[in-house]
């Protein structure tokens, strides 16, 4: 059996520097599966991606995905990639498997929870409230350079990251405060503010539209006291005021303290995204 890589169409190139190419796995010449490589311009051009690697039912569990995820990787090394990325979905434990036997780790996740029927209750002595116009303005600038910093940490060029973050604020707050769905509120103790949290519909997978949030942050000197809960605890309410039924977020594996919050309110992952270097 020799295993091998086979283009099924020509490279799709986009004018900012993105690649994208589909591949049969065959065996023998004979196709048996495909994979979808792709360059993420991003980071510079400097990060690969394997995604949809499929083997056929019939020829699974005989190494035919390990061999065609290495020759993957020979492949983005070709279009000079420095480090590779994929995706693994929640139950698919033989995509686990073969990741941590590639030498991949998680970086992030998608988590998922279903709302209750009646909205939860806020501790006693918090309140919520709709963040100001001044306040957004704040807000926004602090959010933008925080997400920006968050790119940077994961392997983004600092420019890029800073062009990015503020890409995807002006893609999901095109009007501020007054975006069609977007919700952000503060959290008040003793007429202090705690910190703040932004949701709004988006569709984490095709078909999936949830409640999602966007951003959550305690504000510093009042975090470690529960703060946290409270504002997932008013992500909620505002999910289910506007109609969801489920809300949904992403989180770095790293931040360990915010990955136990959501676990211990009901989240569950959906989706881990891994990396390694190559």
């Amino acid at each position: 059996m020799t295993t091998t890589l086979r283009p099924a169409g020509p490279i799709q190139s986009g004018a900012d520097g993105a690649r994208r190419r589909t591949y049969d796995v065959c065996d023998n010449g004979r196709p048996v599966g495909s994979v979808m490589l792709a360059v993420e311009p991003e980071a510079g051009g400097a990060a690969g991606a394997v995604k949809e690697l499929r083997i056929d039912e019939a020829v699974r569990r005989r190494g035919r995905g390990t061999i065609a995820a290495l020759a993957a990787e020979e492949i983005l090394r070709g279009w000079g990639c420095t480090q590779v990325f994929t995706e693994v979905a929640a139950g698919d434990t033989a995509g686990q498997r073969m990741a941590d036997a590639l030498g991949y780790t998680e970086r992030s996740r998608h988590m998922l929870k279903t709302l209750p029927e009646q909205p939860p209750v806020l501790p006693a002595g918090l309140t919520a409230r709709p963040m100001t116009p001044e306040e957004f303005t704040v807000w926004e600038g602090e959010a933008v350079a925080g997400y920006a910093e968050s790119l940077v940490s994961r392997g983004f060029p600092q420019e890029r990251a800073l062009e990015m973050s503020r890409a995807s604020h002006a893609r999901y707050l095109p009007d501020g405060l007054a975006t069609e769905g977007a919700r952000l509120d503060h959290v008040i103790h003793e007429g202090e503010t705690m910190g703040n949290v932004w949701v709004a519909p988006f569709e984490m997978s095709p078909g999936l539209r949830v409640g999602y949030v966007f951003d959550v942050e305690v504000r510093e000197g009042f975090r470690g006291r529960g703060y946290g809960r409270a504002l997932m605890l008013q992500a909620e309410r505002i999910a289910l005021a506007a109609g969801e039924t489920q809300i949904g977020l992403h989180v770095v594996t790293a931040n360990t303290p915010a990955v136990r919050l959501y676990e211990s309110l009901g989240y569950a992952l959906t989706k881990s995204y891994l990396a390694k270097p190559l």
